[in-house]
């Protein structure tokens, strides 16, 4: 009989293919704007945007970030990256019996800290005690529910005026031909970071964790206008998010590597350790699809953030069969697949 293996939820093609085959399809299907279906990274039921995230991180603290920021960052990026506005997060904690109290204080103080600083607060929840050994350590729990952005409609009027919009949600399935891509920093940095530190390569003294709140910055790109679709790169990466697209939007893609922001310490790290920076999970970045005709502005808008300002335009998308074409570095081309799953496992 088959066996639940780790990849099953460390995104990319094979937790895909888990979801739809035994997970989803036991569900009744709703009728909603953006359903389950979708698999877009929040529902949409009326204009109430709706999102729940598990976080098994290990470990539990790491550069740059912990289990708690981490679990309020990545529940507001799942509402914000759908042209919403979270409103109110609510937190479910399981914890191992005979964890110190003090990780439970730190690992919440956090949770508040991130809170408080995204504007964004905790309104609800649950926590849970298991024997020891059931769980390691903590396992958190988040949910968020949202509402329309106040600038969305002009965000999307806006790109209207170059062509045609017939979404109302910034949603997978919304970028066309033309559409310019837009990274919004350094890519890979969480992984290789949390991946460093837990099994002590060293390469976490020149990197640290990206995670952070993305509101912020992805209301100041709204207010530029043109944006047409959003999605964090968590697990799977880059490579996972522009594959999820071009197969939901029926699209092609034309990446430059020079122009994807990476650090030296990141690449260092993947090519010591035979792994691609470009499908390493991501806590703290924007993948950005805006009409050509607006995407200097929209960069430049999200430049004067903190969370954006070493933002890029990578490529963009484009007619034809639904595949990533990256230019490499020394000038050739080759197909950027989506990965079967996070090569670095529990990193959210």
């Amino acid at each position: 009989m088959p066996k639940v293996i780790m990849n099953h939820g460390a995104g990319g093609e094979l937790m895909q293919e888990f979801l739809s085959k035994h997970i989803t399809n036991h569900f009744p299907k709703m009728d909603a704007e953006v359903p389950l279906d979708s698999m877009d990274d929040s529902a949409v039921v009326g204009d109430v945007v709706f999102t729940i995230d598990g976080h098994t991180v290990k470990p539990l603290f790491f550069p740059g970030g912990d289990i708690g920021k981490i679990s309020v960052a990545g529940t507001v990026n799942d509402i914000s990256v759908m042209g919403a506005s979270p409103i109110a997060l609510g937190c479910s904690a399981i914890i191992e019996e005979g964890l110190d109290v003090d990780v439970v204080d730190r690992v919440m103080e956090s949770m508040g800290k991130t809170a408080a600083g995204c504007g964004v607060p905790i309104a609800t929840g649950d926590t849970k005690v298991v024997e020891s050994g059931a769980v390691d350590q903590m396992v958190m729990s988040t949910s968020a529910v949202g509402k329309r952005s106040p600038y969305l409609d002009s965000d999307l009027a806006k790109a209207a005026e170059y062509r045609e919009v017939k979404n109302r949600w910034c949603t997978d399935s919304s970028v066309r031909p033309g559409d310019a891509i837009i990274v919004s920093g350094y890519v890979g940095d969480h992984g290789v970071a949390l991946l460093s530190f837990r099994e002590g390569y060293g390469f976490e003294s020149e990197v640290e964790s990206d995670v952070a709140p993305l509101n912020g910055m992805i209301a100041e790109g709204l207010k530029a206008g043109g944006i047409v679709a959003m999605k964090d790169p968590t697990r799977g990466g880059l490579a996972n998010t522009l594959n999820e697209w071009c197969s939901k939007s029926h699209i092609g893609m034309e990446i430059d590597y020079a122009d994807i922001p990476l650090r030296e310490g990141v690449v260092s790290a993947c090519d010591l350790l035979g792994i691609d920076p470009l499908s390493i999970g991501n806590e703290g970045k924007a993948v950005i699809a805006v009409v050509p005709e607006m995407a200097d502005e929209v960069l430049r808008a999200l430049r004067r953030t903190p969370e954006g300002k070493n933002a890029s335009i990578i490529g963009k998308a484009v007619d034809g069969i639904e595949r990533v074409v990256m230019r490499t570095e020394i000038g050739g081309r080759r197909i950027l697949e989506a990965p079967a799953g996070d090569p670095v496992p529990r990193i959210c």
